[in-house]
């Protein structure tokens, strides 16, 4: 319990972890886009690469992201009262996110692009609800920290990663 905790490093916390999402939705939207091109296109080898490359995304950045998350920064919220009901919630929706992950996996064609986009759509809401309800909850609560809460956590802040500045997508960050 951090009775004591400190505005800046706070607002440093939700800046850093807000950048972040932004970042894994660019990388996200990318390959979701690529994969949905090739099925259009009807060009088999460019939608399988596209899979791949979206699958390999989803187990290194999306899903470890989303494990990251379900301890230390729910951990807070999920035993006050009022943060209860939103935690059980995401928590489901990264349920949905690692079943759709998985059915990626084991579909091709038009089932792959279905199964991109539904991944891309709800990540896209739940990171919303993250940056807009949750994290502003934890930051106005005196007794959690959002600063605590991600200290060395690079799933949740991208700190440490090895990716450029204003890049598209197209790289391969950490690892």
């Amino acid at each position: 319990m951090n009775h004591g905790k400190n505005a800046a490093s706070e607002a440093r916390s939700l800046q850093a972890v807000q950048e972040h999402h932004a970042d894994m939705l660019r990388q996200l939207n990318g390959l979701v886009g690529r994969l949905t091109d090739a099925v259009q296109e009807d060009d088999a080898a460019a939608e399988q690469k596209a899979q791949a490359a979206l699958l390999d995304w989803c187990d290194r950045d999306l899903v470890p992201h989303a494990l990251a998350e379900e301890g230390p920064l729910y951990a807070g919220p999920g035993a006050k009262p009022e943060g209860r009901l939103l935690v059980e919630g995401m928590l489901a929706e990264h349920r949905v996110i690692v079943d759709l992950v998985e059915e990626l996996r084991t579909s091709n064609g038009l089932a792959s692009a279905v199964a991109g986009g539904a991944i891309q759509r709800i990540f896209a809401l739940h990171l919303d609800k993250e940056n807009n309800l949750l994290m502003p909850f934890i930051v106005d609560s005196p007794d959690l920290s959002l600063a605590e809460a991600v200290a060395g956590l690079h799933e949740l802040t991208g700190e440490g990663a090895s990716h450029a500045k204003g890049h598209d997508g197209n790289n391969t960050h950490h690892r």
